[in-house]
């Protein structure tokens, strides 16, 4: 069954389009309500699809908001990956990395919003969030280049936190300063806490 088509495309991709119409509605309304705006029947009618549909790809609204959010978390690590993969050199990593991270947050605020606010109030996002964090930091930690591996992996740590609530200030507005600036600030963090003792 399906295998099937009608009108060009199997069951299996239509069922795989809805799933994507419904995360893409998720992003938009946990990005720009918040949690308390993310509701199956809010999800269902942004997506302009009936709760049926909804049902076929989620147990529940916490299991689409997990979805989104990792959705999210997977770009902003393939980002990181692939900006660090062009240059060897550590400052020209570490600008080539902030560049590719704050590309996304600040791009579509939505999902920056997603990422590093929505797990601090919603209940199905706190735990996934702090699941998250010891990722980014072992791909940071990979990108250190002093100290011994404990040392490299408290300075990883160490530093997502700092970058984390940087980036949270500034997406809640309570950081006011210009995108290059946040940037700019941001690579010298990085570059600062590899420097030999």
């Amino acid at each position: 069954m399906a295998g099937r088509s009608w009108a060009g495309t199997t069951l299996d991709d239509r069922k795989a389009a809805r799933r994507e119409q419904l995360v893409e509605a998720g992003l938009d309304l946990l990005g720009t309500q918040g949690s308390a705006g993310v509701s199956v029947r809010a999800v269902c009618r942004h997506a302009k699809l009936t709760e049926r549909y909804f049902y076929e790809s989620f147990t529940d609204r916490e299991e689409l908001v997990v979805a989104v959010y990792e959705h999210i978390g997977e770009q902003a690590r393939q980002a990181l990956v692939d900006a660090v993969s062009h240059t060897a050199e550590p400052a020209e990593r570490a600008k080539a990395a902030v560049r590719a991270f704050v590309g996304l947050m600040l791009d579509d605020p939505r999902k920056g919003r997603v990422l590093l606010l929505a797990p601090i109030t919603d209940p199905a996002l706190t735990t996934r969030g702090i699941a998250l964090l010891p990722s980014f930091a072992e791909l940071v930690s990979g990108q250190l280049s002093h100290g011994d591996a404990a040392e490299r992996q408290m300075t990883s740590i160490g530093l997502v936190g700092a970058l984390s609530n940087v980036f949270i200030a500034y997406l809640d507005g309570s950081l006011k300063v210009s995108r290059d600036r946040l940037i700019d600030h941001c690579v010298r963090l990085v570059l600062g806490a590899d420097r030999q003792p």
